[in-house]
């Protein structure tokens, strides 16, 4: 116990100014703390997949569904039960259909709201009366929070019951009832959302995405690559625009671009069509996942766009590589390893034939120099990420919510990996700043990718672009803990055909720390270099590699010390996994994974969901990081209680 000064004790009594209020306090924290915790949800690797996402989070990854089958069992059918299911997650969109189908009666919506009733005393149960009455709508808060605690089996209780329904559909507030209860609901059933990583690119619109977070109540996420790739941009790191443009056209992702983010492409689709309006592009062809709805982008253009600004991206990070010879990334020099008459490329000392031999914009005797035109390009490009206020707002709230690594409740998140050795040792990061591995690696990141948004570039403009250029290297250089690769060989996966080939010189080769942690050994020292015991209530949580479910891969590792829950929630990696990603879920009971299907809207989308880990004993509020704050609050107020019951401090009345 912290002893406190009479001087912390005088400012503590401003807000519990007598020993009444002090007691009364202390009361309810206690109460507080003898609650279980709440239920926190982790996922990775969204990738812009607002709509699966976005579902997920409705249906709290089939927790709702299991709730409802808990709650009624036998007493509705399984249809009945789906269609309750279906409402709490889209209530707007099935009251519509109702109306529409004269299936709205006064009859439905009665039995509706004691239905809801039913399933939020469910998922309130473990929530203090303030804690829910708070997430209450401010318009119904007084009637649900009177039908949530009434005993029917009281007479007199369940005729006021029953008026207050009543009276809900004869004043016609039926529907707006439902929606509110249904959000209620919702918002319940998940405390709190952790994100491991990687919201951007590939799938079709990342912003919303951002809107859905920006919506939770309580939210934090752990940066991939590509959402530094993002936040990198937003810096005005004209290497990871090319790279973040490179993707979107690659993808065919040119909503969240333009009608997203207000990012203008016109630029760039004319200087496309300018410099390569007779060439093919076949390597550049978009992969078409998703069609755009209000952007819809000629394939071929896309594909003359995706070269344009790959050839760009090339130079730039030439530029920088250049810059930072402490990088150590000369191996990445593509440009000046190619015989541009021959058409072939030199790597490792092997000569490689190039599936496109066109380079109109690239000059052989300085590879790395842009065009005038590809200087202007850039310079408008960068105008445009820098100044488009929706990608700000989102990137502040990257920023605020966001970190390297984040301990919750004893789990240790990260997205990528701690980077080791050959030897299982933690691998060493030199700048001009010194050098650091492990924690003091993830801590010092954390600090630069702060300052390379809020430093200002008039106090100090070098170190300003350090770190700026340092954004670039955690995209995709080698000690990254972000990426976690020997190399992000992006030059070899376009130019050189490298499918299927034993010498693949595009393999891009996993951190050992991704052999090593699945060993338990090595995973406790992780959780020792992170100040955390190595007992078996600590975890560490990860994405970023996609578990191959479809080969006998599986997310738990190291005797159930690590979970990797990048299960392919992208449809770019449905294949690859032969699933749609994983939800962990961490209640007062269990963890459980939920394993997704590919997303089909209309469908029956519900997770199936497997206890991986039973707590020995329920876990109390008390237990968590929040209850050790709520301790420390109440020793402090036993303390004040102190100086006030032997006069230290007077009362007042």
């Amino acid at each position: 116990m912290v002893k406190r000064s009479v001087d912390y004790l005088r400012l503590l009594s401003e807000k519990f100014p007598n020993a009444r209020k002090a007691g009364a306090e202390i009361i309810n924290l206690k109460a507080i703390c003898a609650l279980p915790k709440g239920t926190e949800y982790f996922f990775s690797d969204l990738h812009g997949e607002y709509e699966s996402f976005g579902h997920l989070l409705r249906s709290s990854s089939g927790i709702i569904r299991a709730k409802i089958e808990e709650t009624f069992g036998n007493l509705m059918t399984e249809d009945d039960q789906l269609s309750l299911a279906n409402l709490i997650y889209y209530p707007k969109r099935v009251l519509y259909e109702k109306r529409h189908d004269h299936s709205l009666t006064d009859e439905w919506v009665k039995v509706t709201i004691n239905r809801l009733i039913e399933i939020c005393r469910v998922v309130c149960s473990k929530y203090t009366r303030s804690k829910v009455r708070k997430k209450m709508p401010s318009d119904y808060g007084y009637a649900i929070d009177e039908l949530l605690h009434i005993d029917p089996n009281d007479f007199d209780k369940k005729l006021y019951y029953q008026e207050i329904i009543n009276a809900i559909t004869e004043t016609g507030g039926g529907e707006e009832f439902i929606i509110d209860l249904c959000k209620l609901i919702r918002n319940l059933t998940i405390d709190s959302l952790h994100i491991i990583g990687d919201i951007f690119d590939r799938g079709p619109r990342a912003d919303l995405v951002m809107e859905e977070l920006m919506n939770f109540h309580d939210v934090d996420i752990e940066w991939g690559n590509h959402d530094i790739s993002w936040m990198g941009a937003a810096c005005g790191n004209k290497a990871l625009i090319a790279n973040v443009l490179r993707i979107a056209t690659g993808y065919n992702s040119f909503d969240v671009l333009e009608d997203g983010y207000g990012i203008n492409l016109r630029p760039l689709s004319m200087f496309a069509a300018e410099m390569y309006g007779d060439d093919p592009c076949e390597c550049f062809m978009p992969k078409i996942l998703d069609e755009n709805e209000f952007d819809s982008v000629d394939p071929l253009l896309a594909a003359r766009m995706c070269k344009a600004i790959t050839i760009i991206q090339l130079k730039l990070e030439g530029q920088l590589i250049k810059r930072h010879p402490e990088y150590g990334l000369e191996d990445r020099l593509m440009l000046e390893k190619i015989d541009y008459d021959r058409g072939t490329v030199n790597i490792d000392g092997r000569e490689w034939e190039l599936k496109d031999k066109r380079f109109e914009t690239v000059d052989p005797g300085d590879p790395y120099r842009l065009s005038d035109a590809e200087e202007q390009l850039m310079e408008t490009l960068r105008y445009s990420f820098r100044h488009s206020g929706l990608l700000r707002k989102h990137v502040d709230f990257l920023y605020s919510n966001g970190s390297t690594y984040k301990i919750c409740n004893g789990n240790l998140l990260y997205h990528g990996c701690v980077p080791m050795d050959e030897n299982g040792e933690f691998l060493s990061f030199t700048t001009g700043d010194g050098t650091f591995s492990g924690k003091a690696l993830m801590d010092y990141l954390n600090e630069k990718i702060r300052d390379a948004y809020f430093l200002d570039e008039s106090d100090d403009p070098e170190k300003k672009r350090d770190n700026v250029d340092l954004m670039w290297y955690l995209w995709g250089g080698p000690v990254s803990p972000l990426f976690g690769k020997n190399k992000i060989a992006t030059f070899e996966h376009v130019f050189v055909d490298v499918k299927g080939r034993d010498d693949n010189p595009g393999r891009e080769i996993y951190n050992p720390y991704y052999e090593f942690s699945n060993d338990e050994k090595y995973v406790d020292k992780i959780l020792l270099e992170f100040g955390l015991s190595t007992d078996c209530s600590h975890h560490i949580i990860n994405g970023h590699v996609p578990v191959r479910v479809n080969k006998g891969e599986t997310p738990v590792k190291a005797g159930g010390k690590l979970f990797v829950i990048d299960g392919g929630l992208s449809k770019a990696y449905h294949a690859t996994t032969g699933i749609a990603g994983y939800t962990l879920i961490f209640n007062s009971h269990r963890l459980a994974l939920a394993e997704h299907k590919p997303f089909q809207p209309g469908g029956e989308n519900t997770p199936g969901i497997r206890e991986v880990e039973r707590m020995r004993e329920r876990i109390r509020v008390k237990d968590t990081d929040i209850g050790k704050k709520l301790t420390e609050e109440i020793e402090d107020l036993k303390q004040l209680l102190q100086a006030y019951h032997t006069g230290l401090i007077k009362e007042k009345r």
